[in-house]
This record gives structure tokens, sequence and C-alpha cells, in this order.
């Protein structure tokens, strides 16, 4: 990296289910490694309802998104990351808000699945769409959901 350059930018998404927990820990490891900026994303939305809307008046979509994001950067990274770390919590679907946040980075990773119904898939609908649309490189991380936990992130074979 030339000097005066900007710093690479890793965006990865966060949902807090424990794939995005593993492309986290993955992302910071990268980070680490390659000097990069990482850059933390949350999307959130409404729920789509059907028939009588439910009262969404004393919901806080944004606080309840950024407290998810500060527990899962929490849980997979600790209270002290050492590396630069940015987060963002934006509004729409999470494929759309990921590919927007991409177009000023220099890689996207994202977990294979997140808090989808088909959790036994290779692929979710988001890491899919990510890897079709993405402006630059996207790396899918399939790991040990478990391992998030215990801080093991090693990919499966």
């Amino acid at each position: 990296m030339a000097e005066g350059s900007p710093s690479p930018v890793v965006v990865v998404g966060v949902d807090g289910s424990d794939q995005s927990l593993v492309a986290l820990r993955w992302a910071a490891d990268y980070t680490r490694a390659t000097g990069a900026t990482l850059r933390a994303v949350t999307a959130w939305h409404c729920p789509t309802t059907y028939g009588i809307a439910p009262d969404w008046t004393d919901m806080d979509f944004v606080a309840e998104a950024a407290d998810q994001l500060k527990a899962s950067l929490a849980q997979a990274l600790g209270d002290s990351p050492g590396i630069p770390l940015e987060t963002s919590v934006v509004e729409g679907q999470s494929a759309p808000v990921l590919l927007d946040a991409a177009r000023e980075a220099d890689l996207l990773v994202v977990g294979s699945h997140g808090h989808g119904r088909f959790a036994g898939m290779l692929m979710g609908s988001v890491s899919t769409h990510c890897v079709e649309h993405a402006p630059c490189p996207v790396v899918v991380v399939r790991g040990n959901a478990k391992g998030a936990a215990t801080g093991d992130s090693r990919p499966q074979t």
C-alpha cells in the first residue's frame, strides 16, 4: 500500500446469527493481517404484516439493531478488537444494504446463511445475492457455528 493512500476497507454483514459471528471473526482476522479497516454493517427493517397492522410506536428498531450489532461485536471480537473498526446500522433489506456498503469496499464478507428459515442450506439468499451482484470481491464464510461462541471460527472442511 502506498504511503498516503487510504487503507483498504472490509465490509462484513452482521445479523446476530452464529454464521454472521463466524464471518465477523474471519473478517477481523483478515483485517488484522492486511491493515485494513473493518466496517461491520447491520440492516434492519420494519416487519411486514398482513391484515391488521400492529402498533410499532413503542418499538425502536434502530436502537434494537444497534444493540444487536454491539452484542455481536463483543461476542465475536471482545471488548478491544485491536483493529480499526467502524459500525453502521442501516434501514433496508440485508442484501441491498450490504451491496450499497460494498461500493466503497475492497472486500465484502458474509456468512453462508443467517436467520433464514432454511439453516441447512449451503448458502442463504443474502449471501447468494451478494456473490452475484457485489461490486467487489466477496468471501462467503461457512464455519463452525458452535465455534463462534468459543472463538473457534475455522472453516469447515
